[in-house]
């Protein structure tokens, strides 16, 4: 049977149609990021490609394209004993490497010999990649966004949370960066994507997302952590009605505690990433903060962060950036319970 190929912007429309993804990748080339959705296939695995690329400048390519392939040979074998003995006969997947096609050209072709219908993406992953940045600004034109407003600890992300859970589209950006977006935003053993992996994350979201509907998203910064939020998709929200969740600052403090637990039993953590704070508050005021986490405070240095630095940073940068901010209506849950954000969410919606 031949190979299929198919233009990587035909591939991003189709991408739910194939039966399987498959990433011919090294695992480091894979774990950089992928197509939503892909199984790692390597033709060669890391230690290979290396050694590959190493004789190929060393000797010739010729030498280098041999040990290449009798290497691939046996990971083609392998993957086909573990993977495809199973497969019925219609099974149709998406193969792709990074841009030449030899790797996944070479998996390709011996299970289009077996009998499968194998589709392989033109230009591989960096066509691809090219394609996906070019759509984005596609997918969000017209998308009816509303950002969810509020200080620091007004419980953005659990109102989200709970629009999500009553019905609502939602798309949360800090879920997609494994960050929550401030300087103690970093989520221990949860390492961030790369930018790259970020990109297709949003893509695969705005993808899924109804223009009919409204879709609700926090009021971010162009970062989030160490990752770029695409600049057509800030842009948009930006210019997106608001809606400005308000709690007192002690419900504020008692939910920013609840939420960064893992600070409040780390004092030596805390005061780490407050260091980061040093440029802008002056040294005596952050050695303070930290003397106060260490002697037990927590509670009085987080209400400190909060009224003498998130919320003036806050106020200006959401009058400065979000144009349509100073109409936003006031959300007033009783409290910061998740079973409150659950009743403002049912309200919202209703109306």
């Amino acid at each position: 049977m031949p190979l299929f190929p198919i233009a990587a912007e035909a591939a991003l429309r189709e991408l739910d149609t194939f039966d399987t993804i498959i990433d011919a990748r090294s695992e480091n080339e894979y774990a950089e990021d992928h197509l939503p959705g892909a199984v790692n296939w390597p033709t060669l695995n890391n230690a290979e490609r290396h050694a590959i690329g190493t004789t190929y400048k060393q000797v010739n390519a010729f030498e280098a394209k041999k040990r290449g392939a009798a290497l691939a040979a046996r990971n083609i074998s392998a993957h086909i004993e573990r993977e495809v003995l199973d497969k019925p006969k219609d099974w149709k997947p998406l193969t792709y490497c990074w841009r030449g096609g030899k790797r996944s050209g070479s998996l390709s072709l011996i299970l289009s010999e077996i009998g499968f219908r194998v589709t392989i993406v033109e230009g591989g992953y960096k066509a691809f990649r090219h394609a996906l940045l070019e759509d984005i600004p596609r997918r969000v034109e017209g998308l009816d966004f509303r950002v969810i407003c509020g200080t620091t600890g007004s419980g953005k992300t659990r109102l989200l949370q709970a629009l999500a859970n009553a019905g609502a589209q939602v798309l949360d950006l800090e879920a997609l960066a494994n960050h929550r977006s401030s300087v103690l935003g970093a989520i221990p053993g949860q390492p961030q994507p790369t930018q790259k992996a970020f990109d297709t994350a949003v893509w695969d979201a705005l993808r899924r997302l109804d223009p009919a509907r409204p879709a609700y998203v926090e009021s971010e910064s162009k970062k989030v952590g160490n990752v770029a939020v695409p600049e057509a998709l800030i842009t948009a929200m930006r210019a997106a009605p608001c809606l400005n969740l308000v709690l007192s600052d002690e419900e504020r403090v008692a939910l920013l505690l609840e939420d960064y637990d893992h600070y409040v039993q780390n004092h030596e953590a805390f005061c780490e990433r407050l260091d980061a704070l040093t440029e802008l508050r002056g040294k005596k005021v952050v050695e303070d903060w930290q003397a106060a986490v260490r002697a037990g405070r927590t509670a009085e240095v987080v209400r400190e962060l909060l009224l003498s630095h998130y919320d003036p940073v806050y106020r200006q940068s959401m009058a400065r950036n979000f144009t349509q901010f100073a109409q936003a209506p006031a959300l007033r849950p009783r409290d910061r319970s998740q079973v409150a954000m659950q009743e403002l969410a049912a309200q919202m919606l209703q109306k």
